[in-house]
């Protein structure tokens, strides 16, 4: 009985002490390990399947199915620079541009008269333009509507009453509200720009339907509106020459102002920031690295009276 027990302990420890885990073994594949003309094989398909996926995102973000319209090039804006404001000369002409050709169809319902005081006129000019409108209003005493001159606060008027007036007088085409045109569209003033100079005829074997125009940079091609200016389509009050590219430059400028009129007190704030960053930061720097270190990586130590 004793030997029994002790050959039933010595088992026991022995299975107490076994390894827990068993390592099956593993196969051991690397690109290292495979036969040369594997590993062209392999070569070759990553090769092929990136230069593949490279060509695919090339043409994908080149020719859309639903973006098939020429894409504006990059014209040198003089409002473009980090530090470079509008120019407001060119503001006062884009409104005439819009007052004498655009407001005719497109409607700038959120901009007001007094918006342009200090801008591209004076405040006398802007009341004597103002002025020109008629605005009804009302009621009366008598709960009847008139009419009155506008005044500083009214806003531009519009050239339709309603947007199915507007398709009526369009041939079924709404023309777009400008206020906001810029931020609008893909491409900002360059669009604009390129598609007022863009009209031409239409390439061979493209039709274009009774009642529309050619022009590359429209989705589709075909836009509704009529070539809207040309040289000499007005005359400007400070003598300017009227040419296609001027007008266009001009009218673009001043839509790109209505879209944001605080185009130049921003660029004048971070101006402001930018200098006053280069005056705190070296003192923030000075502060942290020679005064509060100290304090920071100093060691207080308690030393119990004796």
């Amino acid at each position: 009985m004793a030997a029994l027990r002790v050959a039933a302990a010595g088992s026991g420890r022995a299975l107490l002490n076994t390894p827990r885990s068993v390592q099956s073994p593993r196969a051991n594949m690397s690109f290292a390990s495979l036969s040369r003309g594997k590993k062209v094989a392999l070569s070759t398909l990553g090769v092929l399947a990136a230069g593949g996926a490279g060509l695919a995102l090339a043409l994908h973000q080149s020719v859309k199915a639903s973006d098939l319209e020429l894409h504006p090039p990059s014209y040198p804006w003089s409002h473009n620079g980090l530090l470079s404001s509008l120019d407001h000369t060119s503001i006062r002409r884009g409104y005439q541009v819009y007052k004498q050709v655009c407001s005719a169809c497109h409607s700038m319902e959120y901009l007001a008269f007094r918006n342009l005081v200090g801008v591209s006129h004076t405040e006398a000019e802007v009341k004597a333009l103002a002025e020109e409108i008629e605005v009804v209003d009302g009621p009366d005493e008598k709960g009847e509507m008139f009419t009155r001159p506008g005044k500083l606060s009214d806003y531009f008027p519009k050239p339709y009453p309603n947007p199915e007036a507007a398709r009526a007088a369009n041939n079924g085409a709404l023309p777009p509200d400008l206020s906001y045109i810029v931020n609008a569209r893909h491409g900002g003033e360059d669009y604009v720009f390129s598609l007022l100079t863009g009209y031409c005829e239409p390439p061979v074997g493209v039709t274009i339907r009774e009642g529309l125009y050619y022009n590359p940079y429209f989705p589709g091609q075909a836009i509704g509106m009529a070539p809207p200016i040309y040289n000499e389509i007005l005359e400007y009050e400070d003598g300017t020459p009227a040419t296609m590219s001027q007008v266009a430059k001009d009218v673009c400028t001043f839509l790109r102002w209505a879209a944001e009129p605080e185009h130049d007190q921003r660029k004048r704030m971070g101006l402001k920031l930018l200098l006053g960053s280069a005056i705190l930061l070296p003192l923030v720097y000075y502060m942290k690295r020679h005064r509060w270190t100290v304090l920071k990586s100093r060691k207080i130590a308690y030393r119990p009276p004796k």
